[in-house]
């Protein structure tokens, strides 16, 4: 049990004190866990004076302040935002929108006593903010006798357009290749792939995993869900014959450049995992050389504007890799100075960096233009939505937003996610987390650039485990991961900020919200128009298959996930035959192929009584029937997992693990793992019978 004085200082930070699992069992939090979850907020609770001190701060924390640091507001609402002047003193407030409009506001009554805050006496006055003001990002403007005062007013829809029923394959781009790939997959692949998928199959979008980018020297770290930065992409997905500056590139260095290529170009017909050490040391040449023949006049202005818009961020994010170059991948160990920053030091480094700061920044605009020129090809290719990316949970604690945003993220603690049925012990993600109150001092100004940078040229977004939008399993260094806790996250601005980004580029949103997830949450988001994330072999009981026709609509749906075997791999045990190898279940084997076999005994009586299987029938039979029933459900999304299209078994990867399987790497194949191109898919009969089970009743 935590104390009285504890546990009201934790509810003030939102540190939870106990939560109901994914199987409805009650938990409460061991004591050690809050105190070490709230020093992680840079909140003192080691002792009774400690609990009491951070309590008397807290309690004074807003009323230090003349308004508030950022004030999020749905745009059908009325609301109320507090100002703090000097007591007694004439206030007056106002509202200017981003467009430069000032609309007066009204106060209200409102009737608390002044407070003595350090050495004055502070009034509290209560504005109403009125419903239907435009959505954009506005300022609140308070001037009052002795000083004025200044706070954004973000105005957010209450509601995203309905999504019209449509399907498209999900794919791991790294792993799709094709003949022209230079040993991995790339944006050239996916253009080709929207063009097939479009046209051909009357696909409406392509989910693509997270694009962020990795750091730049090796060990390049594999998982797409362990970025070193979300804001910007990985240079890894570059096709390089699609920079314009390839064509017009000397002979000699047109040579060179096609000489890298081809030398590893004979790894897109191997079975061999996905090496992006060697991959990247030969496009990063390739690109050097472009990159050094310069720019034409009318490029390079394009390039300039391009750095302008991007600004500070995309200056430290480039100088970022150009000390990784020079200090080592983790910032943690470079000379002190240089681990601000801000210090004089890195200003000097910049300098001496400036030609590697501009290689760096290059690459991001060359990335900028082909996910632009990717999604132009998915729509024109007749796609409703076109590319919908991914957006990770967090990024690496050694990488580059960790060293940016230093000050925005929380110190000696992760990101993780509780005990559930397929990861009994939990999950630890080694991601910082957000900081929320320091991001919301920062006016969630960080998290908004980072959105739009992703959301520029998408067509729609899934935001992975969207319960942290909400709260957050976090778990103190030192401890594992079944000894965590939830923190609540401001969810009317993270989620209401998102979906602003969101409706400005016109694009839909898709939150994982699979686990551990409150139903206030899905009810929440359902009122906001983002879909929810379904897995067919989570619609049911323990002894139950619910029909088809009774699973949710506002979701997309898929017959498996990347953290799961592909379908045809699901349905042989790959996933129990891996755990049990690795030593990663909680409770012995053969209770876990019992229920297994169960399972598929239900979902094979549905399937039966529908007239879609029948005993005896191939592995690829059944992928296409449970296709077919996922096909007659409501939901507004169906995700194709790509592996399915090919007869893969092998999981993509494994949660709970880090070098000890290959997660991320697993290069597309079919059903013995020998490789599959994209070129291959156009004439091959399983994708024919998937796409038929679709679109029948789609």
């Amino acid at each position: 049990m935590v104390a009285d004085d504890l546990a009201h200082l934790a509810r003030m930070h939102g540190v939870s004190l106990d939560y109901w699992d994914q199987a409805g069992n009650y938990h409460e939090i061991d004591e050690a866990t809050v105190v070490a979850v709230l020093a992680g907020l840079g909140v003192a609770a080691g002792t009774a004076d400690d609990i009491a001190a951070s309590i008397r701060h807290r309690e004074l924390r807003d009323w230090r302040r003349t308004l508030p640091p950022v004030y999020v507001h749905r745009q059908s609402r009325v609301g109320q935002v507090w100002v703090h002047v000097p007591h007694g003193e004439v206030l007056r407030l106002v509202i200017v929108t981003e467009t430069g409009q000032e609309l007066p506001v009204a106060q209200e009554e409102h009737l608390v006593a002044p407070r003595q805050v350090d050495d004055r006496m502070i009034g509290e006055a209560m504005f109403q903010v009125p419903a239907g003001l435009p959505t954009g990002w506005h300022e609140f403007r308070a001037t009052f006798d002795s000083g004025s005062a200044a706070s954004p007013l973000v105005v957010v829809p209450d509601r995203l357009p309905d999504v019209a029923r449509d399907w498209g394959p999900m794919v791991q781009v790294y792993s799709m290749r094709s003949a022209d790939s230079w040993g991995m997959g790339d944006l050239g692949d996916v253009t080709k792939l929207a063009r097939l998928a479009g046209q051909d199959w009357g696909a409406g979008f392509i989910l693509v995993n997270p694009m962020h980018a990795p750091g730049p020297v090796p060990p390049i770290e594999a998982s797409p869900y362990l970025p070193a930065t979300r804001r910007f992409a990985s240079p890894m997905y570059l096709c390089v014959e699609q920079i314009p500056e390839y064509a017009d590139l000397p002979p000699d260095d047109r040579r060179r450049v096609d000489a890298l290529g081809e030398a590893v170009r004979p790894r897109n017909t191997t079975a061999d995992l996905v090496d992006r050490d060697v991959l990247w040391e030969a496009k990063g040449d390739a690109l050097q050389i472009i990159f050094d023949a310069g720019l034409a006049a009318p490029r390079e202005a394009e390039f300039r504007a391009y750095a302008a818009r991007e600004g500070v961020g995309l200056q430290d994010f480039a100088l970022w890799c150009a000390l990784c170059e020079k200090h080592g991948p983790d910032w943690h160990g470079w000379p002190e100075p240089l681990q601000d920053v801000r210090s004089r030091e890195v200003t000097a480094e910049f300098a001496e960096l400036e030609d590697r700061v501009n290689f760096y920044s290059w690459l991001q605009w060359q990335l900028d233009q082909q996910f632009a020129q990717t999604q132009s090809a998915a729509r024109s290719a007749g796609m409703s939505i076109g590319i919908m990316h991914d957006l990770a949970v967090g990024v690496h604690s050694e990488g580059a937003d960790s060293w940016r945003l230093r000050s925005m993220l929380a110190e000696d603690v992760t990101v993780g996610a509780p005990p559930d049925m397929y990861n009994q012990m939990g999950q630890d993600w080694a991601q910082p987390p957000w900081h929320p109150d320091a991001l919301a001092d920062a006016a969630f100004i960080p998290y908004r650039d980072m959105l739009r940078e992703v959301l520029r040229h998408a067509g729609g977004l899934r935001v992975d485990h969207i319960l942290g939008l909400y709260r957050q399993w976090w778990i103190p260094e030192g401890m594992r991961p079944y000894q965590g806790t939830y923190v609540a996250v401001d969810h009317e601005a993270m989620v209401g900020i998102l979906m602003l980004e969101a409706s400005r580029v016109g694009a839909m949103l898709i939150g994982e919200d699979l686990g551990t997830v409150e139903d206030w949450i899905r009810t929440d988001m359902l009122s906001r128009g983002i879909l929810g994330t379904g897995v067919l072999w989570f619609q049911r009981s323990a002894a139950h298959v619910d029909p088809p026709e009774a699973w949710r609509s506002e979701e997309l749906l898929s017959v498996t996930v990347h953290d799961l075997p592909p379908t045809a791999g699901y349905i042989v045990g790959e996933h129990i035959k891996l755990r049990a190898e690795l030593g990663l279940l909680a409770r012995d084997p053969a209770l876990e192929w019992a229920e297994h076999g169960e399972e598929l005994a239900l979902w094979r009586a549905l399937l039966r009584d529908r007239g879609l299987y029948e005993d005896g029938d191939a592995v690829a039979d059944e992928v296409v029937a449970l296709y077919r029933l996922a096909a007659a459900s409501p939901a507004r999304l169906l995700g194709v997992n790509m592996p399915d299209l090919t007869g893969d078994r092998r999981i993509q990867n494994q949660p709970g693990t880090d070098r000890e399987y290959p997660n991320w790497s697993v290069p597309l194949g079919d059903g013995d793992g020998q490789p599959v191109l994209l070129e291959q898919l156009a004439d091959s009969p399983l994708v024919a019978q998937i796409v038929a089970a679709i679109t029948s009743t789609r």
